[in-house]
């Protein structure tokens, strides 16, 4: 490695630069600003597992579940380089744009996985490595290759995918699962399609570039934001259900109540964004672009307000 970077280094068709710009290629083909809530929801599921774990192991399963992430999302863009060219957002991927070969992309995501589903198995146990692993296929497989292409579904029902991390945490600290992580799994999986949605709205001329049966490319932007609305709303019902079953307390039960009349507020206002006759926003998509980001700090602020309330409320 030392002596190819010299070389580099010392051959002016090859930039110093373009070294530095190839270690940064491997790091975005992690996708971490996906990885970073996967991260964190699979850390408050460990945190929250009754009984204690060793903080080592604790950290190497957030390492596992951070690695098999990473390992997803490298394989994704290797299966979709051929759409990511034509998508303005992605065109600039290391693999579209000529940074990186497809061959070692896949290689590098397919080792990534065994190392991560190995490891998971050998520090904590099999149904957490059981989950691991079934989370990266679904995602790699079911939702990549098969959902993505085939129907305006493909979010929704490919939303489990980044709905695993939660179960994965507490199966890692338990070996076993309860009715709270299954919970949680379907609070990421509730959140994912308005999430997407949101984005998908302003981005619809790019997933109908590439082909991409989204639902605003399917069934237009009036449907979709009646979608937004009506997922919130249910999203906003099950967050309530750990306060329901005396799973959480008050700090918890206020949290969700305000998070989510906020995201219902973010909801109704694409909701009623100025449209035309085919639904489309005549106010530049600021509403989507407003209810997207509110939606990435929602997630992350009701699992912050979930692990305050469970050190210091309910324990």
């Amino acid at each position: 490695m030392s002596g190819s970077v010299a070389s580099a280094s010392e051959n002016p068709a090859y930039p110093v630069s373009v070294v530095g710009t190839q270690a940064r290629d491997w790091f975005v083909l992690l996708k971490p600003r996906v990885i970073s809530l996967v991260v964190f929801t699979g850390a408050a599921g460990l945190a929250m597992a009754p009984g204690h774990l060793n903080p080592v192991i604790a950290a190497i399963s957030i390492l596992c579940i951070c690695m098999a992430s990473g390992a997803a999302g490298a394989i994704n863009m290797w299966y979709d380089r051929d759409i990511d060219a034509v998508m303005k957002r992605t065109a600039t991927r290391p693999i579209p744009d000529g940074r990186m070969r497809p061959d070692e992309v896949l290689g590098f995501g397919i080792g990534l996985s065994v190392a991560s589903v190995i490891l998971m198995w050998l520090a904590t146990n099999a149904l957490a490595a059981g989950i691991l692993a079934f989370s990266i296929f679904f995602y790699a497989v079911v939702y990549t290759m098969w959902l993505k292409r085939s129907t305006p579904q493909n979010i929704v029902i490919g939303g489990a995918a980044g709905a695993f991390p939660p179960m994965i945490g507490w199966a890692a600290a338990t070996g076993s699962l309860t009715v709270l992580p299954i919970v949680m799994f379907g609070i990421i999986f509730l959140w994912t399609p308005p999430h997407f949605w949101s984005l998908s709205l302003y981005a619809c001329k790019d997933y109908g570039r590439a082909g991409i049966p989204m639902l605003p490319v399917v069934r237009g932007a009036r449907h979709t934001r009646w979608q937004i609305l009506w997922y919130t709303i249910i999203l906003m019902a099950v967050t309530l259900v750990p306060s329901a079953m005396h799973l959480a307390g008050w700090l918890y039960t206020l949290t969700a109540t305000v998070l989510g009349l906020g995201f219902i507020y973010r909801a109704i206002g694409v909701l009623r964004d100025r449209q035309d006759a085919q639904g489309v926003s005549q106010t530049g998509d600021l509403p989507a672009r407003k209810a997207f980001r509110y939606s990435l700090a929602y997630l992350f602020l009701l699992f912050c307000g979930m692990l305050a309330d469970h050190f210091l409320i309910m324990q």
